[in-house]
């Protein structure tokens, strides 16, 4: 996950220096390429400075992207080949709908693989998705997530939930959400894929622990 926050910062930040000489440029391949025939708003090209300093950025993208692909290769060959117990944890994850190799790895080696949980609030709690309450004489309120816990299990978990919305839209859970928040305001809905996030954190869990499908989950054609 490193790599591809990297990636995407340098990503923003050649677009960034582009766009602030007015220039709106996708950065593909061919980019340098592209680079050469850019001209500004006055037909002249960019400054000698300026597109070595872009040169330097994409070569250092350049650099992440190759990590990034070699990363690849190396988890899509421990899939096929690999009998270590958390491959066939990430292996036993693709086969929901919904869930990808990236959040698959994520969740076990970040998380499942090397702790064995008790309970689901010790699950939630790790993963910094349980609700900090308030009370204080007659005064209660919930203080949002505690945030606490493994930053990119976190991360994940929200995109995931997103993902599942998506791509399980008639599991138990995503009934729940659209029936609890689909039809309220964005902070609603915000609020409510959070919540989405822990009881899907959960039921993946259970899922591993005992083989327990999640209620109306599909799994991917074999």
């Amino acid at each position: 996950m490193a790599l591809k926050r990297e990636q995407t910062h340098h990503i923003n930040r050649l677009k960034g220096i582009l766009a602030s000489q007015g220039v709106g440029l996708e950065v593909k391949t061919d980019f340098l390429e592209q680079l050469e025939a850019v001209r500004l708003w006055d037909g002249s090209s960019i400054l000698a400075g300026l597109r070595t300093l872009l040169v330097r950025e994409y070569e250092r993208l350049e650099l992440v992207r190759a990590q990034v692909h070699q990363i690849e290769i190396t988890r899509q060959e421990a899939l096929r080949t690999s009998q270590d117990p958390a491959i066939e944890q990430v292996r036993c994850l693709l086969r929901l709908k919904g869930i990808g190799v990236n959040s698959a790895w994520v969740y076990v080696m970040e998380f499942f693989a090397w702790r064995a949980f008790r309970n689901r609030r010790e699950l939630g709690s790790l993963a910094g998705l349980t609700p900090t309450p308030y009370q204080s004489g007659e005064s209660a309120r919930e203080c949002g997530i505690s945030k606490a816990g493994n930053r990119p299990v976190r991360a994940m978990a929200i995109e995931i939930a997103w993902a599942w919305l998506r791509n399980q839209p008639d599991s138990q859970l995503s009934r729940w959400y659209q029936r609890r928040f689909a039809k309220g305001s964005s902070r609603v809905r915000r609020i409510g894929i959070v919540a989405l996030a822990r009881k899907l954190l959960i039921a993946l869990w259970q899922f591993l622990e005992n083989g327990t499908l999640p209620e109306g989950a599909q799994l991917k054609p074999v």
